[in-house]
């Protein structure tokens, strides 16, 4: 907190599926007010998932400090097990954000950063919900996602056992359907920029301030990626922002790379990732058979040309 300031009032505020939140009013010595949000977080891999969501968020906000509530810092509670994270506070109304007005922003963030290894990956890990992400430096985007998906699909065969028919998919996805539908975006001379995402962006993550109408992000699990695989998650059904309207505004903005008309194919490839994590944070969902469903899909068109 800032020196000589006092806490006037510490209230439960906000929710969250995995830690305590609240906002921390304090009053500085000239009268003048701040408020705070605080996050903590109690489990054996606490401290490694705040460091995870400050680096996020600390790298979002220093590539464009208007869409995300400025970290403070993060550390150790005198409880066991027990870790915090330190931001603003900020007024948010979490009604829909403005389509037009969230794909100007996403677009500018994605624009204006630059990895620090020139590579896709991130510093550490960073957790999508309580599920660890595999962002180990990589210079090939191809084999970056490759690693992310198969991660992830441990992760949910951990939660809900093996199903033959979905792993049959996946390994073709592995060896066949990634690499024809990702590798085209480095042939011929293309290039594509590893840009910083935030990685879980559902409509609880984003939130609209009720006093300036400006729109931010939160609860990031940031790393570098392909422009394209911050939207695959709005292709997703069980996320509110599946109209396709999202997609369009944001890619407005910013456009799909080449091949451009296989974009649409990669974002029904990268929702897989995003439907498979949500399998495994959620025991029996529908989300695992859609994942199937959208794999299914790809392998059928894509069968003659892998």
């Amino acid at each position: 907190l800032a020196k000589e300031s006092r806490v006037v009032v510490v209230e439960q505020c906000g929710e969250s599926n995995w830690a305590s939140t609240l906002k921390i009013d304090t009053e500085a010595a000239d009268g003048s007010r701040k408020a705070y949000s605080l996050k903590i977080l109690r489990s054996e891999d606490a401290e490694e998932r705040v460091l995870g969501e400050y680096m996020s968020m600390h790298e979002i906000h220093k590539t464009l400090p208007s869409i995300a509530p400025q970290p403070h810092g993060y550390g150790k509670c005198r409880e066991e097990n027990a870790h915090f994270y330190l931001c603003d506070f900020l007024n948010i109304d979490h009604h829909l954000p403005n389509p037009e007005r969230l794909g100007e922003k996403l677009a500018e963030l994605h624009r204006k950063s630059q990895s620090p290894t020139g590579k896709f990956g991130f510093y550490c890990t960073t957790f999508d919900g309580k599920l660890p992400l595999t962002t180990t430096w990589d210079s090939s985007w191809t084999s970056f996602f490759t690693r992310l998906l198969r991660d992830v699909y441990k992760l949910d065969v951990e939660v809900n056992g093996f199903w033959q028919e979905l792993d049959d998919a996946l390994q073709v996805t592995f060896d066949k359907l990634i690499p024809r539908l990702l590798n085209p975006l480095t042939a011929e001379g293309r290039t594509i920029k590893p840009c910083l995402i935030h990685g879980d962006l559902w409509e609880s993550n984003i939130g609209t301030d009720s006093r300036t109408g400006e729109i931010y992000i939160y609860d990031a699990c940031a790393y570098y990626a392909h422009h394209e695989k911050e939207v695959g998650i709005w292709r997703c059904r069980h996320h509110q922002l599946f109209d396709g309207e999202y997609r369009e505004h944001y890619f407005m903005n910013i456009p799909p790379s080449e091949p451009v008309g296989e974009y649409d194919d990669r974002n029904r490839l990268y929702s897989v990732e995003t439907l498979l994590i949500n399998s495994a944070h959620c025991p029996g969902s529908e989300t695992r058979n859609w994942a199937l469903n959208e794999l299914n899909w790809l392998i059928n068109k894509y069968r003659g040309e892998m």
